[in-house]
Formats: C-alpha cells, sequence, structure tokens
C-alpha cells in the first residue's frame, strides 16, 4: 500500500474490500475476451497500480471498472456507492479501452485506394493520434495509468496461461500501449510490457535471446557477485558510501539495439552491467577514477551526461571497461536524485527513443509544446512520491496531492473524438458534430440533420469533448444551412467546415444567376426574333468566354440587354457596340452604359475601343488609367483602383495613360456616367421615397437600386447616372440629412 493508505489503513482496508465485494458480486464467474476471470483481473490491475503509488480513488477504479460493460455514461448506483469520482474515473477507463489501432481504421485514415506506404504512414498517424487521445482523455491521467495496468495484466495472463493472444493485441501494445508508459515514463510497466509484447509477436526471436542471456548464467551471476563485492571493497578504502548492483537488461531493449545499430549478441557491452548510486556529483567522478583504476577502460564507450547532460535532462556517467579477462562490463554512475530523475520518467526518454531517423546517441530536436506539456506532466508523476503530509508539503502544493494538478493537466489544443468504428478524429477546440462530419467527408457534412454523442441525441451545435464518441445523422439528399454561418449560433468552429460551407451557397447563388441570366438573354433573343442565335458565339461578340459568363453578367446587370440588342440588330456593333451613340430615354442625357461614347481620350493612340470597369466605375474629373484587356479593349480604371494595381503589378506593358475630353458634351447631349453610391440607414416606413425626392430634386438617374435590410439597419446601393463626382458628393451630402440615413458615400 502507498503512504496514503498507511496513514489511514482502515479506510483504505474498507474502501479496497468493498470494491472486490463489488467486483465478485457483479462478475462472478464471467471472463474477459482474454479469458481471465474479472476477478483475478481485477486483482492483478491493483496489485500492478500500487506499485505506482497512486492515490485511493485509482486503486479502487482500478478493481470495480471490468463491471460497467463499457457504459459510456456514470452509473447512478455506482455514483452512490462509491461516490461521483470514483465512479468517473471507472466509466472514463471503460470508454479508454476501447480505444486500438485495427486494420480497418487505418485503411479508413489512408482512404479507400491507397496502399503501401501510404496506408502504413496513415497508421503511424492514426497511432499517434490515439497516443494523444490517451492522454488528452478526461483531462485526467489516472484513466490512462489504469489502462497501461490492465494491458500489463492482460499479457500476464496470457504468459502464465501459456496462450497466444491475437497478434493485432500484440502489435498494439508495442506500437501504442509501451511508447504510451515510455512517454508517461513509467519504467516499471514499458519494460514489462515490451517483453512479454515480443515473446508473443517474435517467439524466436526472444527465445533466441532468452537463450543467450541464459548461457552460462550462473557464472554470469557469480561474476557480477564478485564484481561487485570488489568494486565495494575499493568504495569502502576511499570513504565513499554507494550502492553497488547489476543492472537488469530487458530482452526487448538488447533486440532493439542490436537491429538499430546491426550487432551482434557478442558485440553488446551491457549484457554485464553495473549500476552505481551515491551521494553527490563529486563522488560520481571519485567512483569514475576508481573504476578506471581497477580495469581498462574502452574510450569510445566512454559518455559523460552529467557535464553535458542529454536534451531530456537525463544525467549519468556512462563507462565500458575490460576486466583482466577482456570481458566488457558497463558501468552507470549516478546520484541518488539523478537516479529518482530517471527511473521515474522526468528524463523524456522517448524522444530519442522513439523519433525516426534519428541517432541512437539520443541527439534530438527541441521540445515542441506539447513536449514540454509532457515533461510538466512528468515532473507532477515524480513529485507525487515526495509529497508528504507535513506542513511545510502543504504550504508547497497548495491541494497537498499533486493528483489534483493531474486531474486539470491538458496536454494538446486538440480534442480527439472517435467514430462508432473507434477511429480517432483530432479537431480544433470547440469543434461541433458538424465540423466532425466535415472532416470525415464533405458530403456528409452537407447531409448531416443530426448527431448522437456517446449514444444521446444533441443539437448541431453542442461543443464536443475528449474522448466521445459522435455518430452523424444524415439525410440522403440535401445541403447545409445558412444559420450554420452565423457564428452566434456557433454551429461550426473550424475554419475548414466553414469554407466548404460558404464554397456549397457560393455555387448556388451562381448557378441561380446563370438560371436567371439565360431567361433574360432568351426573353431578349425572343423579342428580338432571334432565337436561333448561337449563345456562344453572341457570348464571343460581347467579350465573354463563355455563355455562362454572359449569363451571369446580365443577372448582375453588369451587362444591359440593350447591347444584346445592338448587336443582334447593328452589323459589326460587336466591334464597336461600347462606343456607339444610342439614344435611349426621352432626355438629351447620353448613358455610356447603354452605348454612348466616353469621350476617353488614349494618349498617343487614336480610334480605340473604350469601356469602364465595373470594379470602380470612374467618372470625371477621377484620376483615370487604362488597361488593354484580351478581347474588350481598353477597360478603364481609377487610378486608385486595387484590381488594376494588382493587373498592373502583374502585366505592366498593357498599362495605357489615359484622360477625360475638355468638355462632357458631344452634338447630341450630355454624357452621363454610371456611379455606385452606397446609403446605410435605419430602416423605417418612407425611407425609400424621402431618398428618390433627393435623387429627383438633383436630376440623378437611378439605373439598379438592391436593398438589404438587418433587422433594423436598410443597406441600399444604387447605382445612378451623374455627369461628375461633384454631383455625387453634392447628393450625398443632401441624403445624410435625411431622416434616418446614417451614411451616404461612393462606393470606394
Amino acid at each position: 500500500m502507498n503512504h496514503e493508505m498507511l496513514s489511514q489503513p482502515a479506510a483504505s482496508a474498507l474502501g479496497l474490500g468493498d470494491a472486490l465485494a463489488f467486483v465478485r458480486e457483479q462478475a462472478g464467474t464471467l471472463r474477459l475476451d482474454s479469458g481471465e476471470p474479472v476477478v483475478d483481473h481485477a486483482l492483478g490491475v491493483v496489485r500492478i497500480i500500487e506499485a505506482l503509488n497512486v492515490d485511493q480513488p485509482t486503486l479502487i477504479a482500478s478493481v470495480i471498472f471490468n463491471t460497467l460493460n463499457y457504459k459510456a455514461q456514470p452509473d447512478p448506483l455506482l455514483v452512490a456507492r462509491f461516490g461521483p469520482e470514483i465512479t468517473q474515473l471507472a466509466t472514463d477507463v471503460c470508454k479508454l479501452m476501447r480505444l486500438g489501432v485495427s486494420k480497418e481504421q487505418t485503411t479508413l485514415a489512408a482512404g479507400p485506394h491507397r496502399a503501401g506506404r501510404d496506408i502504413e504512414a496513415a497508421r503511424r498517424a492514426q497511432i499517434e493520434a490515439v497516443r494523444k487521445m490517451l492522454l488528452a482523455f478526461a483531462q485526467d491521467v489516472r484513466v490512462v495509468l489504469i489502462r497501461l495496468a490492465s494491458r500489463l495484466q492482460t499479457l500476464r495472463y496470457y504468459a502464465a496461461a501459456q496462450q497466444r493472444p491475437a497478434l493485432a493485441v500484440v502489435r498494439e501494445m508495442l506500437e501504442l500501449d509501451a511508447p504510451l508508459a515510455n512517454r508517461l515514463g513509467i519504467w516499471q510497466l514499458k519494460w514489462e510490457l515490451e517483453d512479454l509484447a515480443l515473446r508473443f509477436e517474435d517467439p524466436v526471436t526472444y527465445k533466441h535471446i532468452a537463450g543467450l542471456l541464459d548461457e552460462k548464467r550462473i557464472e554470469r551471476k557469480a561474476y557480477i557477485v564478485e564484481t561487485i563485492t570488489q568494486l565495494q571493497l575499493e568504495l569502502s578504502k576511499a570513504s565513499i558510501r554507494a550502492d553497488v548492483s547489476g543492472r537488469p537488461k530487458h530482452i526487448y531493449s538488447i533486440w532493439r539495439k542490436m537491429r538499430s545499430k546491426q550487432l551482434d549478441f557478442s558485440e553488446l557491452y551491457d549484457v554485464r552491467a553495473l549500476r552505481v548510486i551515491v551521494d553527490d556529483i563529486k563522488d560520481c567522478y571519485s567512483v569514475l577514477g576508481i573504476v578506471h583504476n581497477l580495469w581498462q577502460p574502452v574510450p569510445k564507450e566512454f559518455d559523460d551526461y552529467i557535464s553535458r547532460p542529454k536534451p531530456n535532462g537525463y544525467k549519468s556517467l556512462h563507462t565500458v571497461v575490460l576486466d583482466h579477462e577482456s570481458r566488457a562490463l558497463e558501468i552507470q554512475i549516478r546520484t541518488h536524485e539523478m537516479h529518482r530523475f530517471a527511473e521515474y520518467g522526468v528524463a523524456a526518454h522517448w524522444r530519442y527513443k522513439e523519433t525516426e531517423g534519428q541517432n541512437y546517441d539520443g541527439q534530438t530536436v527541441a521540445q515542441s509544446r506539447y513536449d514540454e506539456k509532457l515533461a510538466w506532466l512528468r515532473q507532477l508523476l515524480a513529485w507525487k512520491d515526495e509529497v508528504t503530509q507535513s506542513e511545510a508539503a502543504a504550504n508547497l502544493y497548495a491541494d497537498k496531492k499533486p493528483w489534483e494538478q493531474l486531474k486539470q493537466a491538458s496536454l494538446d489544443d486538440r480534442l480527439y473524438v472517435l467514430t462508432p468504428q473507434a477511429h480517432v478524429v483530432a479537431l480544433p477546440q470547440g469543434s461541433t458534430a458538424i465540423d466532425f462530419a466535415y472532416y470525415l467527408h464533405t458530403e456528409l457534412g452537407h447531409r448531416c440533420r443530426g448527431a448522437r454523442i456517446d449514444g444521446a441525441m444533441v443539437p448541431l451545435n453542442t461543443p464536443l469533448h475528449n474522448g466521445q464518441t459522435v455518430e452523424i445523422i444524415a439525410v440522403k439528399q440535401g445541403g447545409p444551412s445558412r444559420d450554420w454561418l452565423n457564428p452566434q449560433l456557433a454551429y461550426l468552429s473550424s475554419a475548414r467546415a466553414k469554407q466548404k460551407v460558404r464554397a456549397w451557397f457560393n455555387a448556388i447563388d451562381l448557378q441561380q444567376d446563370i438560371v436567371s441570366g439565360r431567361a433574360l438573354v432568351e426573353k431578349t433573343l425572343q423579342r428580338e426574333g432571334k432565337t436561333s442565335t448561337n449563345l456562344e458565339e453572341l457570348a464571343a461578340k460581347l467579350g465573354f468566354k463563355s455563355a455562362e459568363e454572359l449569363f451571369i453578367a446580365v443577372s448582375k446587370e453588369e451587362l444591359s440587354p440593350r447591347s444584346i440588342e445592338q448587336v443582334l440588330v447593328i452589323p459589326g456593333a460587336e466591334q464597336n457596340h461600347s462606343a456607339a451613340a444610342w439614344v435611349t430615354r426621352k432626355s438629351s442625357d447620353l448613358s455610356v452604359l447603354q452605348g454612348a461614347s466616353s469621350g476617353v481620350l488614349v494618349v498617343g493612340v487614336s480610334a480605340l475601343m473604350t469601356h469602364f470597369a465595373r470594379c470602380c466605375r470612374p467618372a470625371p474629373p477621377d484620376p483615370i488609367v487604362g488597361f488593354v484587356t484580351r478581347a474588350r479593349g481598353i477597360s478603364i480604371h481609377r487610378a486608385q483602383c486595387a484590381s488594376f494595381l494588382h493587373l498592373a503589378q502583374r502585366m505592366p506593358e498593357r498599362v495605357m495613360q489615359t484622360t477625360w475630353p475638355s468638355h462632357a458634351q458631344s452634338r447630341l447631349g450630355t454624357i452621363v456616367y454610371p456611379i455606385d453610391l452606397v446609403i446605410e440607414a435605419t430602416d423605417r416606413p418612407g425611407l425609400l421615397r424621402d431618398i428618390s425626392e433627393v435623387f429627383a430634386r438633383e436630376k440623378i438617374n437611378v439605373i439598379n437600386v438592391k436593398i438589404v435590410s438587418r433587422r433594423t439597419i436598410a443597406l441600399m446601393h444604387f447605382t445612378v447616372e451623374v455627369t461628375s463626382t461633384a454631383q455625387v458628393s453634392r447628393a450625398a451630402a443632401l441624403l445624410i440629412e435625411v431622416v434616418g440615413v446614417l451614411r451616404a458615400m461612393r462606393k470606394s
């Protein structure tokens, strides 16, 4: 039992006794999938978890979790019997036990049409996602510790029963559970998980290495005892207090080193190994001198990780010596503090044991933010054993229990949820079921109409949390709702999902523009008796690449049906339709939109076709500039137009210097130019009438208007025809005086 249990023996004994009685009562003779009785598994797990010196709720949860049948929600009866904390721990362990890495999951991650390297990469990515999810799960690392203890107990049962588990189970423990124990620094669990997993995965290699280790075991044991005695005698002569012991070698680590360094077993220096633990650093170097005086050192095998610690903070002296019979002996020398640091996992050992393509000497890149959080978590695990019930400890740790800090240890900035097939999906914090659906597939996101989280129906804007299982309910056909883009309703969190929804509605709006534009064009052709006209040829004559571009321009009123009539009626009008002068109103004003000559002069060139750019709609006396287009002559822009500046930067050779004529008069009347005017006002009855009166008094012709009302605000976009920008400025000043108008200005 741990020190907390010793301080309260009666309560602890009753707690575990009650838990074991509950397991016997609920499980009886039931067995797990491995064949191990549930009661035996509970006893085995609690023995393992005790060695980690965990708190009492963790001990009890490790006993009872297998009786919950992997329920997603806490059992009210358990809450009444054991309390909410233990019940939540046990429930979370049940959910966590579902996590694994199966062939189906990695195929899903890679996609159905990929193979080979892609599937292997997807498998590695899925393993890493599951590892991170294990740590992020429920923000309580105690859940992860119970899972690891349970997995180790399962392997112990298979070994004791002399049964071989499924290969997928063994691979999962080697690729997922053992590295996870390594990251948390729980070496006792890590080494045993690796050795047992190797025993089942590759029994031939395991037996071969075990046989090599067992060969002359009695002689080697006697040699280690003799060497320890000899070294301790020399240390006592130097008045150095030290603990000297034989360092255990694990079969998996031997196999890994042989494979990574391509060494034969006979070439390994650390099969015979000693560990010397002293009080301070000065004694470390004193012991090193004594060792090198006793035996011949191997220069290339000496590492001083005290003066030059490994990037993960690990400190120790490593040396290899040859005795008088030239037998290699590895010796590690460290202080008690260094030993605790290494053994309890504060050293991030996994950084160089798991990094692909890195050398075995531990050289690694700087830790990421995720790694730093892991390092902090390891420190909490190490601090757990140092906390006492004294007032000093109470002052140092506000809660007296670092486990309270572990409960809130958030290890990642992403959240991890599961598909119904237990595939792990990583999403940004704050994601909803709709974000989840779009992550899996765009069409699934479009057709999403409902969601179940851990089996319960929830609203689609419910935020997801770590470890939840999400199931999407979709219709066969359909699309997203515009409400999903409303940030106040919080249906979407991820930028990826928002982009896909916007793309859907942009495509819908585009199709609607095409349909309405086609109807207007066909109506014009029918009125002119030209229904047999080829629409693609008509679009080309008007300077568009396709008929669809023509339809869009007509729908958005960027091209007047009058321009189409001109091309149909006047031979050759397609070459000069924008320069033709056609009287379209009773007044003498000539609109450039209806074919009046713009009068713009291109410096150094004469008789060029020009048209005004819709993006900025210039009018006298705006500074203007021309840009040569491919099919529509010279496009006239305002000099500061953002579109023009972008084009000029890419193709400066097409820029043409242009000027307005000396006067805006023709022999037929005054020329007027289209200008966009934006008005923002508080919506009220009669607002549009009052604004129209201003335009009428100023003799400004309105050719297009779009009004969008949002709650109490009306946003109006007028396209008006004026002789100069001064007329617009005067109208804007008068519009500001209209009751309710908040803003009136020319569109920039």
